[in-house]
């Protein structure tokens, strides 16, 4: 019954805050005042009735504060690192005939909380184990933890700070430079944990997930920590996912995670087991380095020999220069594998490469081909003095300890080629027949300099057909899709641009944000591009930008004139999904495909996101009785799950001309 309450005031305060961010920061009314009294007086009894209040809740208000510094504190007891193994049977042996909880080992940083009389009064960092920071303001703000409880005793607890994979790709999205990207999840998390600023943190997104209840005074837990996770979830606590395992049911539960990996959207690097029996545990005492009462899992890389090849030197848009080694193909978690990316100059030179070299290669979490070992280390692979494109001079630059290779030509071909690349591409510009290595071609031998030129390859036809490659048909194929790509719309043409973190879905909203006008988005400024939803100020910063380079609008200017552009016909009542979120799962009747289902969406002011949250209106699913992961998702967070024909019934009526 808790249960649901909980959810239940976690899809409220979504809904309210949805409600609140589009009548005061985006000037529109998604909910009546009703309504939304309604629902305000129902949070407001659920929190009284559970005596839990959710940090994001709309009940309360909590100021963001900046601090000089974070103070440190000593920990009451030491916080200790796990023994690990990779061994399954060491796992099943180290059960000893008990039960024990099998969960995540979360890949964040560690926190340990304190509340007393129901309100959070104390957040600290784990720090070298001895010494952690205080982080209490920060923690204030995680996206999920409740800073105010039903238990008035002091409470202590232990969990993980953690950014989800699809949080991290949205933060480093906006950011434009390629060297300046946060390198992964546990990193950003880390830095967003220690802020001085708390108001960056809640932009962060993180979240807090409790594995370890330490302190409760005067409750009776049965001697379980079975009992401990369940009294946490009652007080609000999102818990790691855990399940209660013995001797005999323990593979099968390790097998279980193991599915999941690739599609968890919380970082995780393996497993931990945990005796159920408290008393039990505590008896076994601990080591110098670990405690006995608890055993890390990590995944047993799956380790393949092979030989280096080659090593590729690849350049970005950025000017950065990725090396990239090349082995001979090999057997990985069920996939052939042949290039893992090195990243940079100083990993390179780390492993000592060499051409011909022996080397070890596996799948860091069974997700990325990463060289493990460089078993012979010949150290011969040259770094490369003048770019592999353009041929102009390189540079080694040192950047917080770490070195990249970087072209010095700002008019590098390479990065005219990525341009053109992505203009082509599908959701472009969509002409077919101009690969990557026919556009580098072309551009190498003077055909094209900007994208209107493509609309004059005919300039050039007598050439093009003598290529190797072509022909007749060939070119006449090439002129037909040139021709069917003047007829265009305005978010695939901001698209095909390639302003730095402008993808399909957000040049979508801003085109709708200034009424499919190119005069009005190129003389927007940042704060009139704030104001649409999903455009932070990096991205309108980057798009302004863009936009005050007069050779960026003179471009702009001579590739409108070749185009078509399709005004859709909208007013404010089409919009009936304004602000509503969807997914889309499973095959489809009516619709072509999803993305034919997507632009549907799309066009009624709705969105298409990858994965089920309390903010998903629903769930578009065929098979609604299916057992897939994000039909049961959809279920404990008490999202609709509709078939086709449902959503169109009650989303789309009479707009729907699929079928």
């Amino acid at each position: 019954m808790e249960d649901k309450k909980m959810e239940r005031m976690k899809e409220l305060v979504a809904q309210l805050n949805a409600a609140s961010k589009a009548y005061y920061a985006e000037d529109r009314e998604i909910m009546s005042n009703f309504d939304y009294d309604r629902l305000y007086d129902e949070l407001e009894q659920l929190e009284k009735e559970t005596g839990v209040t959710l940090s994001n809740s709309p009940t309360i208000n909590i100021g963001y504060e900046a601090v000089e510094e974070l103070p440190k504190e000593r920990h009451e007891s030491p916080m200790l690192s796990l023994g690990k193994t990779k061994s399954r049977e060491e796992l099943q042996d180290w059960l000893q005939g008990k039960e024990a909880l099998l969960s995540w080992k979360l890949d964040g940083l560690t926190v340990v909380l304190t509340y007393r009389e129901g309100k959070l009064a104390k957040a600290v960092t784990r720090g070298n184990g001895e010494v952690g920071e205080v982080i209490t303001n920060n923690a204030r703000t995680f996206q999920n933890l409740p800073v105010s409880i039903a238990y008035q005793g002091e409470l202590v607890l232990r969990g993980e700070a953690v950014i989800t994979y699809s949080d991290f790709e949205k933060i480093n999205a906006e950011i434009m430079e390629e060297e300046d990207k946060y390198k992964n999840p546990r990193n950003l998390c880390s830095g967003s944990v220690r802020q001085l600023n708390n108001e960056i943190t809640a932009k962060r997104n993180v979240r807090f997930y409790a594995f370890a209840l330490v302190k409760a005074e005067g409750v009776d837990f049965s001697n379980s920590r079975m009992r401990q996770f369940s009294f946490l979830r009652e007080q609000g606590f999102d818990v790691v996912e855990h399940l209660l395992v013995k001797p005999k049911t323990i593979q099968e539960a390790i097998a279980a995670f193991e599915k999941k990996v690739e599609s968890y959207d919380v970082p995780s690097d393996g497993l931990v087991l945990s005796y159920d029996d408290i008393a039990y545990g505590q008896s076994l005492g601990r080591t110098a380095k670990f405690p006995r009462d608890s055993i890390a899992f990590k995944w047993a890389d799956e380790l393949r020999e092979t030989t280096l090849q080659e090593v590729e030197w690849s350049p970005s848009r950025t000017g950065l220069i990725n090396p990239i080694a090349v082995f001979e193909p090999v057997e990985l978690e069920g996939t052939t594998v042949s290039r893992a990316s090195l990243h940079n100059i100083s990993i390179l030179r780390g492993l000592k490469l060499g051409i011909g070299d022996k080397i070890t290669v596996y799948k860091a979490n069974m997700i990325i081909p990463q060289i493990a070992e460089n078993l012979t280390c010949s150290d011969n692979v040259e770094i490369p003095a003048a770019c592999p494109v353009c041929g102009k001079e390189t540079v080694v630059k040192s950047v917080n300890d770490t070195e990249s290779l970087y072209c010095t030509n700002p008019a590098c071909a390479a990065k005219k080629i990525k341009a053109f690349t992505l203009f082509v591409s599908r959701d472009a510009m969509n002409i077919d027949g101009l690969s990557e290595a026919t556009l580098e071609k072309f551009i190498s031998m003077g055909f094209i300099h900007e994208f209107a030129d493509l609309f004059h390859l005919s300039a050039h036809k007598e050439q093009i057909v003598e290529m190797e490659g072509f022909g007749e048909k060939s070119y006449a194929n090439l002129e037909a899709s040139v021709e069917k790509a003047r007829k265009t719309t305005l978010p695939r043409l901001i698209y095909s641009l390639g302003i730095a973190n402008i993808g399909l879905a957000n040049a979508k909203m801003l085109c709708r944000q200034f009424d499919y006008r190119l005069d009005a988005l190129m003389d927007a400024d940042a704060e009139a591009l704030g104001e649409t939803e999903g455009i932070g100020e990096v991205i309108a910063a980057a798009f302004v930008a863009y936009m005050a380079q007069p050779e960026n609008r003179e471009m702009l200017a001579r590739l409108a004139e070749e185009l078509e552009i399709e005004i859709p016909e909208t007013d404010a009542g089409s919009l009936s999904l304004n602000g509503l979120s969807f997914v889309i799962t499973g095959s489809l009747n009516h619709y072509g495909s999803r993305n034919e289902l997507k632009e549907e969406i799309e066009k009624l002011g709705g969105k298409v996101t990858g994965s089920v949250t309390s903010k998903t209106e629903c769930l578009i699913n065929n098979d609604v009785t299916s057992s897939s992961s994000k039909n049961k998702k959809a279920k404990e967070l008490q999202v609709p799950i509709l078939s086709e024909e449902e959503f169109i019934q009650k989303y789309v009526g009479g707009n729907n001309d699929a079928d």
